[in-house]
């Protein structure tokens, strides 16, 4: 392996190029320290949405990503739940859009799903909840409540 030479221009070169990283590593840190604050913030508003599901009833995972201030995050929440230790989180009334329960059928975290649900009062058939949906008022979605 060939020695490095410690004087000269190139040597000039790389010592200016390696400060220039350090610092442009700097910022990135620091973006990153604000994005996994704001990441934090995000998940504490899932999980307060998710807390605050009434005992029988359930929502989407889309829906407890609007409800938090996230549309379209979805899977967040779904990687939120899936990683969740937190043995009081209600996260059996989280479902698919269709009402159906979102692990593999016949699974155990399947039946513990089903089982808590219908604890509950909810009628689970073939993994599916059947749930009213409330009307939608194309006004109301515009307008908003009056």
């Amino acid at each position: 392996m060939a020695a490095r030479r410690t004087d000269g221009p190139v040597a000039e070169r790389r010592h200016r190029a390696g400060a220039a990283g350090r610092a442009a590593g700097g910022q990135r840190r620091d973006q990153e320290a604000v994005s996994t604050d704001a990441a934090g913030a995000g998940h504490a508003r899932i999980l307060a949405v998710i807390r605050a599901i009434p005992r029988g009833q359930v929502m989407g995972y889309g829906e407890v990503a609007a409800k938090a201030g996230l549309p379209g995050r979805a899977r967040l929440v779904a990687k939120l739940l899936g990683a969740n230790e937190d043995r009081s989180l209600p996260w059996h009334r989280v479902l698919r859009s269709d009402g159906r329960i979102a692990m593999p059928e016949g699974s155990a975290g399947w039946r513990e799903q089903a089982q808590r649900l219908r604890a509950e009062g909810m009628q689970v058939e073939n993994g599916r909840v059947k749930r009213e949906r409330p009307a939608r008022d194309l006004d109301a979605q515009i307008w908003g409540p009056v």
